[in-house]
């Protein structure tokens, strides 16, 4: 499967540029504050649920390595701005790395959350639906660090 790795590794960069650019307007109280509450998620949550959505979709449901993904977790994580940095660079690397893998072929791994994808639930969709999560989830950033007023 050609996925064309370079514009992709571009358009998951730049989602990760944006969910940064965005924490980086508020403070420290701010990053880690839920504009409304329980049932809300605060910046720094959805920074660390964005690099869980990469690990899972590219990493667990198209390559095939395990996943102790604590999904409730992550939109309740608190961070620190540095911490959002070093989480966001290793998911960086791990992104590539995903997408060269599965650029030479090494996806295809069976798994039942295929099933949920669009189309024929192959790689491409899993990694097109990382995508989808990571903008869907930096307008949500955006709109929350706006209404923190960061």
């Amino acid at each position: 499967m050609r996925l064309g790795v370079t514009s992709l590794q571009g358009s998951f960069d730049r989602a990760f540029d944006g969910l940064l650019a965005a924490a980086d307007r508020l403070d420290a109280a701010a990053l880690n504050r839920r504009p409304h509450g329980e049932g809300t998620n605060a910046p720094a949550a959805l920074v660390v649920h964005c690099c869980g959505v990469c690990e899972f979709w590219l990493g667990h449901v198209a390559l095939g390595r395990p996943s102790h993904r604590d999904r409730d977790a992550e939109l309740v994580a608190e961070a620190t701005h540095a911490e959002l940095r070093e989480l966001v660079a290793a998911t960086r690397t791990q992104v590539a790395a995903d997408l060269d893998a599965l650029d030479r072929g090494d996806g295809g791994m069976p798994n039942e959350v295929r099933a949920f994808l669009p189309g024929d639930g192959g790689d491409d969709e899993a990694v097109l639906h990382a995508l989808e999560e990571l903008y869907q989830h930096l307008g949500h950033l955006e709109v929350t660090a706006d209404a923190l007023g960061g």
